[in-house]
């Protein structure tokens, strides 16, 4: 009986110890990395799941998607976005990675922009432009998060006058909700005490393979009739011109490798690949497909609805070996591709484009869903 008392207790113990070891999520990552202070604000992540045992980790440092787990053709979960496996490496090594753009994604044109007579001056982070909201954007500030429920994170932040040199202080909510169906449908909202430009975004990094490895093998369908063409600062021309006869059509699924290196067309020598902004036919209609993403090798695909009248495909023309992220990855040039849904870059200062201007009184709502689905 001593023996077996004894015996008892030595498991018990053993269970104590082991249940005080942190479980890694779905995708690897440990809450612990992730649990910091930013400027006295405190970090964490947050794991959202559903019935099929889809994960979508989420830090509010930047307001981050850090890892999405989706099953692949064999039942295999892969990790589809690119990431850090912690919050020290977000900070260390800035990127925007699965980040919460704003207060303007995308360019605007020598930082300036004049909105009532009144002429602001943003940061130039970018080839002499304000990209995605200056170099202390929203992907560089802490969120607060609260977890409503396992499958909704409610996040906000408050954007002070002057902040990055954008006039009035916004106030802006983001909402990410991962559905039954396999989809996260992110919503924002946002409202100013003055009048300001608002253009939100998520910027992650997608690459269906689940290994990290090049995207050239990815289909992409975007459905766009036209696309605003760049000069060589990457700054729209004011042009919008159609996609037929050239390497940006993807009306109908395209390899993005079959044309990405075709420097003479000039646009691809402009943006060093695809890094442009297409004219979405949906037109605001959230319930029609805006662009489609597929893995043929995981069977993965990836589709996008928006009610925003744009998208910007970003093939990782950047990316060139120097990060290592999750689970050790290198990660090279052109190993994911970007699919932001937003107001036209630069805007403000092109008076014939979908207006991204916000005053007082007014709600900017904005929406995107990723919708994950696998073709066997």
């Amino acid at each position: 009986m001593k023996k077996l008392a004894l015996g008892a207790v030595a498991a018990l113990l053993m269970a104590a110890c082991t249940s005080n070891v942190e479980q890694p999520t779905e995708s690897g990552l440990l809450k612990t990395n992730f649990q910091t202070e930013v400027n006295g604000k405190k970090t964490d992540l947050y794991i959202l799941r559903n019935k099929n045992n889809m994960e979508v980790c989420v830090t509010n440092f930047g307001g981050r998607i850090v890892s999405i787990m989706v099953p692949d053709k064999e039942g295999k979960m892969q990790d589809v976005v690119l990431g850090f496996d912690s919050i020290q490496d977000y900070i260390s090594k800035p990127t925007d990675f699965g980040a919460t753009i704003g207060r303007y994604a995308n360019r605007i044109n020598q930082g300036k922009f004049v909105l009532d007579n009144v002429e602001y001056q943003l940061p130039r982070n970018n080839y002499g432009h304000c990209l995605h909201g200056g170099p202390q954007g929203y992907q560089y500030q802490v969120f607060d998060a609260v977890q409503v429920s396992p499958q909704e994170l409610k996040l906000a932040y408050l954007s002070k006058d002057g902040e990055e040199g954008f006039p009035g202080n916004l106030t802006c909510r983001v909402v990410m909700r991962l559905t039954d169906d396999n989809a996260i449908d992110i919503q924002y909202e946002a409202e100013t005490d003055k009048p300001t430009i608002v253009n939100l975004t998520n910027h992650s990094y997608f690459n269906l393979d689940g290994d990290a490895g090049h995207n050239s093998e990815h289909l992409l369908t975007v459905d766009a009739d036209y696309y605003t063409p760049v000069d060589s600062t990457f700054m729209t021309t004011g042009e919008i011109v159609p996609v037929e006869g050239t390497p940006m059509d993807f009306r109908t699924s395209v390899a993005v490798g079959a044309r990405i290196n075709e420097y003479d067309f000039v646009q691809l020598k402009n943006g060093n690949g695809y890094d442009h902004n297409w004219v979405l036919n949906s037109k605001g209609d959230v319930n029609r497909k805006a662009a489609s993403l597929r893995s043929p090798k995981t069977g993965i695909t990836l589709d996008v609805y928006t009610n925003e009248p744009g998208i910007q495909v970003y093939a990782g023309n950047f990316l060139d070996g120097s990060l290592t992220g999750k689970q050790g990855r290198v990660y090279n040039q052109r190993a994911s591709v970007c699919l932001e849904t937003q107001k036209y870059p630069d805007t403000p200062n092109k008076p014939d484009w979908p207006s991204a201007v916000l005053r007082p009184g007014e709600k900017y709502m904005s929406q995107c869903i990723f919708k994950f689905s696998v073709d066997k």
